[in-house]
């Protein structure tokens, strides 16, 4: 059973002098109704920018490619993180981001504290696992062992339509041609619409087409900034045995 509110006793209003105003517990239930339409795992609810921890990327090993250090590349994709929640605030329609990097490099992390800062503001928000996604569109072409309340079009056009959609791990698998379409769909209509998308891969941009698909790889790039995570070491390892000590 839900308690009662102690302002309000559940009337969502309150009387201020002789204005009635919203109870803060209406905007509360508001927020936690968006966290959990917003699909992000319990594990990831505690992401945020302030716990971001660059202690796991080294000042010492350097991208070769850009000359700057693995703690410099972190620096600059959490700053485009922050930069985008303030950006998105003031314009739904701004450009989103595109972590990449290998498994344990943060990507994830740094895409759900996005999710959650915006959460926080009221902001709807929608977090998708790509595999997960595909798997729950081909199960509802089963229409013997299909029992769920959602049809394949319900899952489409809430990723096309929702104000922010975080696709996570859009990674090396071995995507057929039915299910590059349906991320094509997804991320065309997105483009059209100025719908901004905050993408992780495990794919470099320049790679991208040969798993996604030329179209796919060339609107995602054209919404998405791109930014690149590098450790020395999977991070999630290395909490791991940190938490064995």
């Amino acid at each position: 059973m839900n308690p009662v509110c102690k302002l309000c006793g559940d009337r969502g209003i309150i009387l201020t002098g002789e204005v009635a105003v919203p109870c803060v517990c209406v905007r509360q239930k508001a927020v936690t109704r968006l966290f959990k339409a917003s699909r992000l795992p319990k594990k990831l609810l505690n992401c945020t920018l302030a716990n971001f921890n660059f202690k796991y990327y080294a000042r010492d090993c350097l991208d070769v490619e850009k000359g700057v250090s693995y703690y410099g590349i972190a620096k600059l994709a959490y700053q485009a993180a922050g930069n985008f929640v303030a950006k998105f605030m003031q314009d739904p329609n701004t450009d989103g981001l595109l972590f990449s990097g290998q498994v344990g490099s943060g990507k994830t992390f740094l895409a759900c504290s996005i999710a959650n800062a915006l959460l926080k503001k009221g902001k709807v928000v929608l977090f998708v696992v790509v595999p997960d996604l595909l798997d729950q569109i081909r199960s509802t072409y089963n229409s013997v062992h299909y029992n769920g309340e959602y049809t394949e079009y319900d899952l489409v056009d809430t990723a096309r339509q929702v104000p922010l959609l975080i696709l996570d791990d859009l990674g090396a698998h071995n995507y057929t041609e039915w299910s590059r379409n349906k991320i094509y769909s997804i991320i065309n209509y997105r483009l059209n619409h100025r719908l901004p998308i905050i993408v992780t891969t495990n794919i470099t941009p320049e790679d991208l087409d040969e798993y996604l698909g030329e179209r796919t790889t060339s609107r995602l790039l054209e919404m998405c900034r791109p930014y690149r995570l590098l450790v020395d070491m999977d991070i999630r390892a290395l909490q791991r045995k940190e938490k064995d000590y």
